[in-house]
């Protein structure tokens, strides 16, 4: 399946052609990443990923291929697929491939079999470093690709639903190499999971239905960080926003911060518009669809489509269809409807764009930044998750507010001086 481009470069790609509208739209992010802007600047000049091999298995959108231009300027010897089948803008794989002369393994729609051979794909770069979107790159060199471990500096990664996966492999014993957990670093999740879902989130459902949120009832499975984010901007549009948890905490801050609150047995009844947000599985499950009024949306924006059942809702159907692009309407035995959007998967790629380049932005710089820690650090590291470093985290930061021409405050001498001490005092 593979085709050979400049030097013999292997790829995958659906079609070459549409690589002049890819490469307009890459210019684009690009204007909108100035972070990220600076840090290949740098890195062009100091090459700190020389003669590194990156395999990525990330979203193939215009702000990942400003990523992986960044990474090639540091040095790296870098390649891409995707980390989800509905998530590939082909217009940009093409141009990845046609204008920046890099590896690109991913088709929109591809199916499961396709998408692992694209994983086996990438990782014959015997990578130093994996770069992953949901922990499939690390996963498939645990089960498959143990020989790859001993050259390689780490991983690193951006969901929340992979360092789950990834934090098991730590509490089992079984991690292999360092992994960086980016989606843990402040300029991330506070960012891009908040503010970036909820934002591309509502895109999503409203570009594929083109529904008014305002007087909907909108239920919000997880009050995590993306979660948050999505009832924030649903509130914001008016909805009617119900929140479901299982951490007793964070239920407790969606009370505080005015919503609804409940287990999703009852708000199974009650709901226009179901999204989970869990990074879990089952969580719209088959008792909740046989709950559920006629003609319901529902819509995940977690990583991965087991969020939802999507076997039960198939078998608790007489026919289905695709009533818009994006939309299967499912005609239940009894009568009443369901409207799944994006084939149950990331509501907010598989039927829009995804995050903003300007929020991405921070979440690439870390991704960047994550690569040049491993190389500089990775003998010193055990197999371990580690928090993307604090320093780091500061620094993105700062350079965003330097972007958006903000300033801020520092400590004066005296004010350090009371913060280190335990004398001074009333």
């Amino acid at each position: 399946m593979a085709k050979d481009g400049k030097d013999g470069m292997k790829y995958d790609i659906s079609n070459i052609k549409l690589a002049p509208t890819g490469k307009l739209r890459i210019e684009w992010a690009d204007e909108n990443m100035p972070v990220l802007k600076l840090i290949r600047e740098r890195f062009s000049k100091e090459k700190p990923l020389k003669a590194v091999k990156v395999s990525a298995c990330l979203h193939v959108t215009t702000e990942t291929a400003v990523l992986m231009n960044t990474l090639k300027a540091g040095g790296a010897d870098v390649n891409l697929c995707a980390s989800n089948p509905l998530s590939t803008q082909d217009d940009v794989a093409a141009s990845l491939v046609k204008d920046f002369n890099i590896p690109v393994f991913a088709r929109r729609g591809e199916s499961n079999e396709v998408y692992y051979f694209h994983i086996e794909s990438s990782l014959a770069l015997k990578p130093h470093i994996t770069m992953d979107d949901g922990a499939d790159l690390v996963s498939t060199i645990h089960k498959a690709k143990k020989h790859l471990v001993p050259d390689m500096f780490g991983s690193t990664e951006e969901t929340t639903t992979g360092i789950i996966r990834l934090r098991s492999l730590e509490q089992n014993k079984k991690l292999l190499f360092p992994v960086i957990a980016v989606n843990d670093a402040d300029t991330k999740h506070l960012f891009d999971n908040r503010y970036g879902t909820g934002q591309s989130t509502v895109d999503g459902i409203i570009r594929a239905t083109n529904i008014l949120l305002a007087g909907k009832i909108v239920v919000v499975l997880g009050y995590g960080w993306c979660g948050r984010g999505f009832a924030m901007r649903a509130r914001g549009m008016g909805a009617n926003v119900i929140v479901t948890e299982i951490d007793p905490t964070k239920a407790l801050e969606a009370v505080m911060d005015g919503y609804s609150v409940m287990p999703m047995k009852e708000a199974a009844k009650k709901g226009d518009l179901f999204v989970s947000l869990t990074g879990n599985t089952t969580v719209i499950a088959e008792d909740h669809f046989k709950a559920m009024k006629d003609g319901v949306v529902v819509a995940n924006s977690g990583h991965f489509n087991v969020e939802i059942d999507i076997p039960a809702l198939e078998k608790m159907s007489k026919k289905k269809r695709v009533i818009r692009n994006g939309v299967e309407e499912y005609l239940l035995k009894d009568g009443r409807r369901i409207n799944l959007l994006g084939e149950g998967r990331l509501v907010n790629l598989a039927c829009a764009e995804g995050h903003p380049a300007i929020v991405m932005d921070m979440s690439f710089a870390n991704q960047a930044l994550a690569a040049e820690y491993l190389v500089k650090n990775y003998s010193k590291l055990s197999k371990k998750v580690y928090r993307m470093p604090e320093a780091i985290d500061k620094e993105i930061a700062r350079l965003k507010l330097k972007s958006m021409a903000v300033q801020i405050d520092t400590l004066t001498p005296f004010q350090k001086k009371y913060l280190a001490s335990w004398e001074l005092g009333t």
